[in-house]
């Protein structure tokens, strides 16, 4: 059986005294996840609990030893997140965001070049985010969520808002960074190409609570 890469105990946050997510525990091993919920049901905080970006009671494990309280900087640097609805501030140009996230988490330089231009995000990154359709930004984060060195990426609501080409290129950059150990966890109204993706299971949150299948 495949080693456990990320494991959950008894992680619970709530807003305003509000419960939304109380998980007892949940390991997943390598591979490719589907989070599936009904709108409002937590997976976006899921997410960003998983990624160590919002509080939460309890304790993540990633790989076996990395823990989100006692390793915070390590830890975040070996999961990477890209949301739904990305808002950067409008200052800043996609290169000042690009070469924050590389000079933070490192990776391959090189690489990245290549994938800026695979998402056409070379021919705005150095044009203002103020500037940027919904799909640019989309793209960009994408792009984000593959620099550094990763053991999981996140990916909330990646298929939409970019076009067919870059959906391709993103099904091949899942498929690519798969074949590297990477481990992904995807949420998506849309379904998922299973042509295109071998999933691993389904995760499922309802009720506070996750389900693996």
């Amino acid at each position: 059986m495949s080693e456990t890469v990320i494991a959950l105990h008894g992680v619970k946050k709530s807003y305003q005294d509000t419960p939304v997510l109380d998980i007892a525990r949940l390991e997943l091993a390598s591979g490719i996840y589907w989070l599936q919920g009904e709108n409002g049901a937590g997976k976006t905080t899921c997410m960003k609990v998983m990624a160590g970006l919002i509080p939460f009671k309890g304790e993540i494990i990633l790989q076996g030893a990395v823990s989100s309280r006692q390793h915070p900087v390590r830890f975040r640097r070996l999961i990477n997140y890209a949301e739904a609805e990305p808002l950067y501030p409008a200052f800043l140009t996609g290169r000042d965001l690009l070469e924050l996230y590389l000079n933070t988490k490192g990776g391959d330089r090189e690489n990245i070049r290549q994938i800026s231009e695979q998402l056409g995000v070379h021919n705005f990154v150095n044009n203002p985010v103020s500037s940027y359709s919904s799909g640019m930004l989309k793209k960009l984060s994408l792009l984000l969520a593959f620099t550094g060195n990763p053991v999981l990426i996140l990916l909330d609501e990646p298929l939409i808002t970019i076009d067919t080409q870059a959906l391709e290129v993103l099904y091949e950059l899942i498929r690519s960074f798969r074949k590297k150990g990477v481990t992904f966890c995807i949420t998506s109204h849309q379904p998922l190409d299973n042509k295109a993706l071998t999933i691993t299971g389904t995760l499922n949150v309802a009720g506070k609570n996750i389900t693996l299948n």
